[in-house]
């Protein structure tokens, strides 16, 4: 009977161990920057500058700029919310 008694108790505190690693994992990928659903990403472009398109390429969103000087195509990380690339198109 005290095995049945230990086995219990230490079923019970891996059970509990295990959800606590769960939840600290869950609230410490929510926390991280750039997860945010809805997060801005600012380009930082001149004045002038619009949209022309966007597109997912790989794993990156290339975004087509027109206006505030030449054409060009920012490449954006969308899990970090970095800029990773900028490919000048000529006129």
């Amino acid at each position: 009977m005290r095995v049945l008694t230990a086995l219990t108790v230490a079923m019970g505190v891996l059970i509990l161990l295990g959800t606590t690693v769960l939840v600290v994992t869950i609230v410490k990928r929510s926390a991280a920057p750039g997860s945010a659903p809805g997060a801005a990403l600012v380009l930082d472009e001149p004045a002038g500058t619009k949209i022309a398109g966007l597109t997912a390429v790989a794993d990156r969103l290339a975004i087509e700029l027109q206006g505030g000087g030449a054409d060009r195509v920012v490449l954006v990380d969308p899990r970090s919310g970095k800029i990773v690339g900028r490919i000048g198109l000529g006129r």
